[in-house]
């Protein structure tokens, strides 16, 4: 399976556009190559370089239908997104996607892309946590993307 955009080169910088320093939308993704039983799609983006046990998770996604393989740009924060699915909570403890924001140095941004053999059986908001317990044993197949990202406002001071 890969997991690929046309704005996150692998091991490249994301975008200004996508992180605090910019619009704080979410990036446009897709993905292809995966398992034939699959059932549903589950994404998640974290920073494992945040000052915090464990890292800073920065997006949850998940009952995402075998059908898509693509998700635009700025996606709403809304907890069900029609023909998308559900969105968990950061660890800002918001729904939906909050971009990069390291508060010094380069962080990496890992968007973990898993195919799995069901559909979840969570409610909307629910955490990286959450979702990881409910995938163990479930997992077909998974893709990662790296970007990387320094704050702009360190770098200026």
């Amino acid at each position: 399976m890969r997991l690929s955009s046309t704005v996150i080169q692998q091991g490249g910088e994301v975008p200004a556009r996508y992180t605090s320093d910019g619009e704080n939308i979410s990036p446009e993704l897709s993905w292809q190559d995966f398992p034939d039983k699959t059932q549903s799609f589950v994404l998640i983006v974290h920073d494992p370089d945040a000052p915090r046990p464990g890292g800073f998770t920065h997006w949850v996604l998940y009952n995402i239908p075998p059908s898509t393989s693509h998700i635009d740009e700025n996606i709403s924060h809304d907890e069900q997104v029609a023909g998308l699915g559900l969105q968990g909570n950061n660890d800002g403890g918001k729904t939906g996607y909050i971009g990069p924001a390291p508060p010094s140095g380069t962080h990496r941004y890992f968007f973990r892309l898993f195919a799995i053999d069901k559909m979840l059986d969570l409610p909307p908001g629910a955490t990286h946590k959450q979702v990881s317990a409910a995938i163990k044993g479930h997992i077909l197949a998974q893709a990662e993307l790296v970007g990387t990202y320094e704050n702009k406002s360190e770098q200026a001071a």
